[in-house]
């Protein structure tokens, strides 16, 4: 009988620690978007608005990289308040584009990602 309420004790007690150490996706400094491509994601960095390229792979190393889309924050580029989860990214029909959504101010950016570089862009959508 003491070896069953030790086991719920450890249980309940690992299962409290797991929620603590949750992260909710509000106050998520990166987060994780999938493309239509299974094999490519975008970064975010839900405060300053930068956005990186993630590209993962089965045929190894050479196949795999994390390019940045945006170098410059947009946050630091309009001298905003840094706020974790100001922005988010919206997928649109076309597979290479998202809208960048500013949560605060409502201003819109189109992100283009692509395999080739010069095809790659943040562009504000809205003044």
């Amino acid at each position: 009988m003491k070896k069953v309420f030790l086991l719920c004790v450890l249980l309940c007690m690992n299962s409290i620690v797991f929620a603590e150490s949750s992260i909710s996706e509000s106050q998520a400094r990166y987060r994780l978007f999938p493309t239509k491509n299974m094999w490519t994601f975008l970064k975010l960095d839900t405060m300053t608005g930068k956005i990186w390229q993630v590209q993962y792979s089965t045929k190894g190393p050479d196949y795999r990289f994390e390019t940045v889309l945006n170098p410059h924050a947009i946050i630091k580029l309009l001298d905003q308040k840094k706020i974790v989860g100001r922005f988010t990214l919206y997928p649109t029909q076309n597979t290479y584009n998202f809208i960048l959504l500013d949560q605060i101010d409502g201003h819109t950016y189109q992100v283009q990602w692509s395999g080739e570089k010069e095809d790659r862009l943040v562009i504000p959508i809205s003044n």
